[in-house]
């Protein structure tokens, strides 16, 4: 409720305070006591919903990136991953002010991104696409205008190292496009690996508990295509095993999909979900996250490295945990009549070409189906 005062003039003075709506409270004054009450209550009616009316928005002017990034981070909450790029960004080029974000610009930041920090293509990807989609909200927002909008309109093999990239640079980086699926065996190998209970290590063993949640997400990976963070975080609500389907609320690039299970999915679901029994509303139904997102890539990092402990264990060299996602999407092509759409729709791809990195088809399978 706003506070209230009276002035020895006999007007009103409200005061609105609403943390985490407003910045500063508001300050508003009014002939009787009557008219403010009125005022006051529709107004306390809209902050209490997180409303803030036009005429009591901040009309701050935002100038640098620095700034844009602040404003996009408060109101249109980006992935953990831009985050994270945004804070290079800003601690090089925050003051850079936004009249300067043109063509001559995003070409000299590309070419710093290899000839002075010597990032991967991926990761230079990686920050420019952040970048793209902090500028689209910006320019949504009217807090600024790039009418040829040069973070778009990049030519394709930009983040590619050219030849004087790689002398400036002395070291030319390329992408490496993982193709690494499982070979006869592996799978019923890493299952006998979990099914052991525990990883050698030099001091002491280290107890892969419970043994059900590992078998369990690994075959997820391989039945479904779903990444790690999108199976680790999974609650009992998202899980429909009635209809055969998990549904993933918030993914890697901020879309919902329903992911459908085959029958060896449910089995292991069906399973896993009986030997943890009953779950509190809302908890993650495996036991490594505790459901604080700022522990997520802890988690990820954590499981990342147990698995390919398992998988070294298992006698599967190279082979990392994304590599199951490649894995099942080879599946979906070579064990199912689906098309690339509706492929797509169950591994989240965005584009074609994403989805044929990950369609890592065997030679010898294609050589089978020929004449």
């Amino acid at each position: 409720m706003a506070g209230k005062k009276q002035f020895p003039n006999g007007s009103w003075q409200y005061v609105f305070k609403k943390k985490g709506v407003l910045d500063k409270p508001i300050y508003l004054t009014f002939s009787t006591e009557a008219e403010g009450d009125e005022y006051a209550a529709r107004l306390d009616a809209l902050l209490s919903r997180g409303i803030v009316p036009a005429e009591h928005q901040q009309q701050e002017r935002v100038l640098t990136i620095a700034e844009l990034v602040r404003e996009y981070e408060r109101d249109a909450h980006p992935s953990a991953k831009d985050r994270g790029n945004f804070g290079t960004i800003i601690d090089k080029h925050g003051q850079v002010p936004l009249t300067e974000l043109n063509a001559a610009w995003v070409d000299a930041w590309i070419t710093e991104m290899k000839r002075l920090d010597k990032l991967a293509p991926a990761t230079i990807r990686a920050k420019v696409g952040a970048l793209a989609r902090c500028t689209d909200w910006g320019m949504r927002k009217g807090l600024l205008t790039m009418p040829d909008h040069p973070l778009r309109t990049l030519p394709d093999g930009y983040s590619q190292y050219t030849s004087a990239d790689s002398a400036i640079a002395g070291v030319r980086r390329e992408d490496i496009e993982r193709d690494r699926r499982l070979e006869r065996g592996e799978y019923e190998q890493v299952l006998a690996k979990i099914e052991q209970g525990f990883l050698d290590r030099k001091q002491r063993p280290f107890a892969l508990e419970p043994k059900s949640a590992y078998r369990c997400l690994f075959v997820l990976a391989v039945e479904t295509a779903m990444r790690l963070r999108e199976m680790f975080t999974l609650t009992a609500e998202q899980v429909d095993l009635g209809r055969k389907t998990v549904f993933l609320e918030k993914t890697k690039n901020g879309s919902k999909r329903q992911v459908p299970l085959s029958s060896v999915a449910r089995e292991v679901l069906q399973a896993y979900l009986t030997d943890v029994g009953s779950l509190a509303p809302g908890a993650p139904i495996f036991p490594w996250w505790d459901g604080d997102t700022s522990s997520l890539n802890a988690v990820s990092d954590k499981l990342s490295s147990e698995f390919a402990e398992i998988f070294e264990q298992a006698i599967c060299p190279g082979l990392r945990f994304h590599d199951l996602r490649h894995e099942a999407t080879s599946r979906f092509f070579e064990r199912t009549k689906l098309t690339d759409t509706q492929i797509m729709k169950i591994t989240g791809h965005k584009s074609q070409r994403m989805l044929m990195r990950y369609a890592n088809l065997r030679g010898t399978d294609l050589a089978d189906a020929l004449w």
